[in-house]
């Protein structure tokens, strides 16, 4: 059921943020306040989770807490109103300038509650009827000025993890109308929300506090708010549902659905007024999170699809974002967010942008149309809710009438994907017909400043046009009558909105003023007159003008409620352009990019001359590298920091995520399998705030993946294992390549420096080795340099030539010599001390010699720590004076000493372990004995 505009919100009042609710100091006054304060007050407890702006003429104004905050978040002057009841803070913004400010209460989190005049101040006789508007939050903004017009933005509702129910996630774009709903594991629930980013979240408190979802520990910018489940029993669901589908139970047959969308949709209805259903939502949409690529949110970030990591960083959307439209670009990005699975949808896509790239006059023709539509999502979504103008109406019109055009050009491929988009584009002559009909070419902005009917459409309206023009032709040629009867040759007529026409005389000629004029005004140099034929003339060209004005707005809501009734039919040419524009935009992108048609449903990963997308826009030059998994399914990259790991590592994810999205890909030639799920575990984070350190919060991404991975899957890890010893990292590491090459059997790219690991291609017919591969170049001096040549070649690295790139930063040279002699004593040979590697490439290199072994290098930092502790030991015991200790403190000493000796032979026996751990145990023995 629809909520009414006085009904408070589904959410709990923050009672601890006093800028928000009633004003404790018109509380107390209640009873004295002036009628205009008594108004606000009223409002502010109706809205009393919003912070309300109250329209008083050309400013929204707050009192009191409110006006402190507005003041503070808006940076406006903090001034104070005096009545006979006291002195009140107050702050206002201007309403003509209101969306900035507006935005700046927003990211400050806070709900804001536009209370508007709706009545006209020079109409009204006593106080000025006001009411709330609109409720705008993150989540259901629509004003055009404060959002991204090329993003959705959604408001999402979780509830449901209680018992054994899944968990309801449903979403809505308030902007565009399109609603949606899934039901998803416990564990799934921050998953599908990363993928949605709402900008907005309801969530019932025992589903929060069982998922643990926080502002914090979410993982992206958003807003949460609770609401009450129980608020919404088996009626009240059906009630609001039944406004939006005929039978709810049929649509949403889990009730935990039901719950999720009625609260998602009442709670939207309540932030637009509260003026029944939102009639633009015209389908709820169920859909199985299972059926598109599943990108967890560690992969959403560390891709940095959507967002960047750094804040002049660029995006993968922004760099493939080829769209002449809006609603192209949003669809890209859904498809971006849901990539498909279905291996005949893929195909589908790839055959109408192939279709595309090979007819480019076509292409650019359909992409000319493109660039001449507005946004059909949103300005349906403006005539619904009654908000559009009649410029609106005139950018419908020259959007739809794009429709036969279309049609026409799509009729000349022949890809099914193109001519189902054909097929289903609808007839909308008649609308735009409508619109030619009704509203003038260049309508004025405000529908109030009359002139947006056109001629011709109403006859009423014409002839009471007809008798103002006349009128006003009369009016105007009086002046020149009067002038030449009286002779008065400065007399002016006039008009305004007080006294109606009038005719002026100045002091100096008032006696020549004929007798039959009746004085209607004095000024301090002229009066002004009236005649009975202009008073006549008066009545007849005001009472035409307010007729006509009456007539014409009830004609424009009239023909705007008429077009709103073929919502569905309009959503429906909208999708269609929206399809159009980001296929098109694919076939541009490879076009201009180089971009190539995978093949897929391969057996295994293969890519050839392959390229990050991002990277290489950004970047003058940009190596390419390829992929060839052959027989194998994991493949271990090894060599330097800086060569490129990381960004080969994505740059193989992002061809995945774009050829399952529909688009051609930055290769030469790519064959992929089909994956279901894709995860990273790239670069360094922590969650301080969680209480979790790097370390932690890697360990803590890598058991998602491995609990959650399957065969299917698409893999990325980077460096597992650092952040802990090197004996812990590598068994930690070598554990994990085992448990995927066993168990899961995923395909994966495993980057590491553990350059041990390197053998397991020896032990497992499904892994292979990649390196990186190094130029060092030998001066005459002492000092090496070395050259990242960013290409992969097959077989391990012979070093991570840290040193190398420490040097490279800057390290000062006692540093680095400090760490050339620890190598030497602790058995790693370092590079610089092998003559024989001067000007060799690591691939020469390895030909010639055998890789280091890190758990013999272990064992012997591990051996000399051993001994420099046992010195220490012993020479403690040489300095005993045994002779004057009490028993008690011979007692303590022999305690300490005994603690000590059983910590150092630790390192010794991780090592025993890590060593006996390469032997490759079973996993239940390994279990057993971690």
């Amino acid at each position: 059921m629809g909520r009414s505009a006085g009904e408070s919100s589904i959410l709990t009042p923050d009672d601890a943020n006093p800028a928000i609710g009633a004003p404790s100091k018109l509380l107390d006054r209640r009873e004295e306040l002036t009628p205009m304060l008594a108004q606000y007050l009223s409002l502010c407890e109706q809205y009393s989770e919003a912070l309300v702006l109250f329209q008083v003429g050309d400013f929204y104004e707050a009192f009191c807490e409110a006006a402190a905050t507005v003041a503070q978040q808006c940076e406006v002057a903090l001034t104070k109103r005096e009545d006979s009841t006291g002195t009140y803070r107050m702050a206002g913004i201007p309403v003509d300038e209101a969306a900035s400010y507006i935005e700046a209460l927003l990211s400050a989190e806070y709900r804001v509650a536009v209370a508007d005049q709706v009545e006209d101040a020079s109409e009204s006789t006593g106080l000025v009827d006001r009411a709330v508007t609109n409720v705008i939050t993150p989540g259901t903004v629509i004003n055009e000025a404060l959002l991204d017009g090329a993003s959705a933005t959604y408001l999402s509702a979780v509830t449901g993890a209680q018992e054994s129910e899944a968990v309801s996630v449903a979403s809505v774009d308030v902007t565009t109308g399109e609603c949606r709903v899934t039901s998803v594991e416990s564990d799934a629930v921050q998953a599908e929300l990363h993928r949605l980013s709402p900008a907005e979240v309801l969530i019932d408190p025992p589903t929060q506090t069982a998922l643990g979802i926080t502002e914090t520990t979410i993982g992206f910018d958003t807003v949460l708010n609770t609401f009450e489940q129980n608020n919404y029993d088996t009626t009240t669901c059906t009630d609001i549902l039944s406004q939006y589908c005929d039978s709810p139970a049929e649509v949403l047959p889990q009730r935990i659905s039901r719950i999720a969308v009625a609260a998602l949709l009442s709670y939207a209805e309540f932030t637009q007024g509260g003026n029944g259903p939102l009639e633009y939502v015209s389908q709820i949409t169920r859909y199985d999170p299972d059926t598109a690529l599943e990108l967890d949110a560690a992969a959403l970030r560390s891709l940095e699809i959507f967002e960047p990591r750094a804040e002049t960083g660029k995006t993968l959307l922004e760099t493939v974002d080829r769209n002449k439209s809006p609603l192209g670009r949003r669809r890209l990005e859904a498809w971006l967010r849901r990539p498909e699975i279905d291996d005949e949808r893929i195909a589908a896509r790839h055959e109408a942008v192939e279709e595309l790239c090979r007819h480019p006059l076509l292409r650019e023709q359909l992409r000319d149309i493109l660039d001449h539509v507005y946004d059909l999502e949103r300005l349906i979504t403006r005539i619904v809710r009654e908000r559009a103008s009649a410029r609106d109406l005139r950018s419908l019109q020259q959007t739809l009438a794009t429709a036969p055009e279309l049609r026409r050009y799509l009729s000349e491929f022949e890809s099914e994907r193109l001519q189902s988009l054909r097929r289903s584009l609808e007839s909308v002559e008649d609308i735009c017909e409508l619109i030619d009909a009704a509203i003038v070419e260049d309508p004025p902005q405000q529908i109030t400043d009359g002139g947006v009917i056109a001629e011709g459409y109403s006859e009423e309206l014409d002839e009471l046009r007809e008798i103002t023009s006349t009128g006003r032709e009369w009016i105007e040629q009086l002046e020149q009558d009067e002038r030449e009867q009286t002779g008065i040759e400065s007399l002016e007529v006039g008009y305004n909105q007080v006294h109606g026409y009038y005719i002026e005389v100045t002091n100096p000629n008032l006696d020549a003023v004929p007798t039959h004029y009746t004085r209607r005004q004095t000024l301090k140099n002229a009066e002004r007159f009236y005649t009975p034929a202009l008073k006549e003339r008066e009545e007849e060209i005001l009472s035409a003008q307010e007729r006509s004005e009456a007539i014409e707005h009830n004609l424009f809501c009239a023909v705007r409620k008429r077009i709103g009734e073929s919502a569905t039919r309009i959503q429906g040419v909208a999708d269609v352009i929206a399809q159009v524009d980001a296929l098109a935009g694919f076939a541009t992108l490879a076009v201009e990019e180089n971009h190539h048609r995978p093949v897929m449903g391969a057996d295994s990963l293969e890519i050839t001359a392959g390229r990050h997308p991002v990277v290489e826009s950004a970047q003058e030059s940009f190596v390419p590298n390829g992929i060839s998994m052959g027989e194998h399914r994991i493949a271990v990259i090894t060599g330097p920091n800086m060569s490129g790991k990381s960004t080969y590592m994505r740059q193989t994810a992002l061809i995945v995520l774009l050829a399952q999205a529909g688009g051609f890909v930055p290769a030469t030639e790519a064959r992929l399998p089909i994956f279901d799920r894709l995860f990273t575990r790239i670069g360094a984070s922590d969650n301080i705030a969680g209480g979790e350190s790097t370390f932690m919060r890697e360990m803590n991404e890598l058991s998602e993946i491995l609990h959650a991975a399957s065969v299917d899957s698409l893999i990325l890890l980077d460096e597992v294992g650092r952040g802990t010893s090197t004996a812990d990292g590598r068994a930690i590491a070598q554990a994990t390549i085992d448990f995927i090459a066993r168990d899961i059997e995923a395909t994966t790219l495993f980057a590491t420096h553990y350059h041990g690991i390197t053998t397991l291609a020896n032990d497992y017919q499904q892994v292979c080795n990649l390196h990186f591969t190094v130029d060092r170049h030998a001066h005459s001096t002492a000092d090496d340099t070395v050259t990242f040549l960013y290409s992969v070649e097959s077989g391990a690295a012979s070093a991570s030539y840290g040193l190398d790139v420490a040097a490279l930063a800057g390290i000062p040279t006692d540093v680095l010599e400090s760490a050339e002699r620890y190598l030497s004593e602790t058995g790693q040979e370092h590079s610089n001390q092998s003559k024989e590697r001067a000007s060799q490439t690591d691939s020469e290199y390895i030909k010639n010699n055998t890789l280091p072994n890190d758990a013999e290098a272990d064992a012997a930092h591990t051996k000399a720590t051993h001994n420099q502790q046992s010195r220490a030991v012993l020479q403690d015991l040489r300095e005993l004076n045994i002779g004057q200790m009490t028993p008690l403190e011979a007692l303590n000493k022999l305690d300490e000493i005994r603690r000590r000796l059983s910590e150092w032979p630790l390192p010794v026996l991780a090592c025993v372990a890590y060593q006996w751990s390469c032997q490759r145990p079973s996993r239940e023995v390994f279990r057993r004995n971690p």
